[in-house]
């Protein structure tokens, strides 16, 4: 499984089979899952920029195949150039989340069901087929958030990438517990469980992410005004 998908997973309703956070964020963040799986795995660093006005770039590190389909693609279109953090994310957001769902469903972990919303309007929801998985990201979540156990790397990038699109409520049961998982979250995404190569990506990544989520809701706001 990805970091991606169990970020898919976790920000799906079981029930309803929909997400419980704004497209744009969701799909910013399921990019930057696939950004930090790259960089966790070796396979592409983030270099400061040289010269004024030059800002960070994503660069290819290691350009071996890994055998998913999903970070091929992705490694393929970060070969294309060195790209500034958002544009990549924003570059490999494109179509991912529905690929993602596939490949969940392919699991047997959710399963499709198209309809209409409001009896006109195509529509597709996602429910859950199998939560052993869920729960147990579930415990491991609440075990950092709430217990305050070190994360492991894979969970402090979860945790990092729900930070990043103000989705930690979302994933802890408790009411009392929300306001304290949100501040232990500020403070894992601060990537201090990560190596320094990583770390950095960390930082592009909830950057790229943040700054993708607040330009999307500057744009709606000014189409709306």
């Amino acid at each position: 499984m990805l970091i991606a998908e169990d970020l898919l997973l976790l920000v799906t309703d079981d029930a309803t089979g929909k997400p419980v956070v704004g497209s744009t964020e969701l799909d910013h963040g399921l990019a930057g899952g696939v950004l930090l799986e790259l960089a966790m795995s070796g396979r592409v660093d983030v270099e400061k920029g040289k010269g004024i006005g030059r800002g960070d770039r994503v660069v290819v590190a290691d350009a071996s195949r890994t055998g998913d389909s999903v970070l091929d693609h992705a490694l393929t279109r970060i070969l294309e150039k060195p790209r500034k953090p958002e544009s990549v994310v924003g570059a490999l957001r494109k179509g991912l989340r529905p690929r993602l769902y596939e490949r969940l469903a392919d699991h047997g972990i959710l399963r499709m069901e198209k309809g209409r919303a409001l009896g006109l309007f195509p529509s597709t929801r996602w429910p859950t087929v199998d939560a052993a998985h869920a729960r147990q990201l579930r415990q491991e979540l609440n075990d950092v958030l709430v217990v305050g156990i070190e994360p492991q790397p894979r969970i402090g990038a979860i945790v990092s990438l729900l930070h990043a699109i103000k989705a930690v409520p979302k994933v802890v049961d408790s009411r009392e517990d929300k306001k304290a998982a949100k501040a232990r979250a500020k403070v894992i995404a601060e990537g201090a469980w990560a190596a320094a190569a990583v770390r950095k990506a960390v930082e592009a990544v909830n950057a790229a992410t943040v700054a993708a989520v607040a330009a999307a809701a500057a744009a709606t706001n000014g189409s709306g005004g």
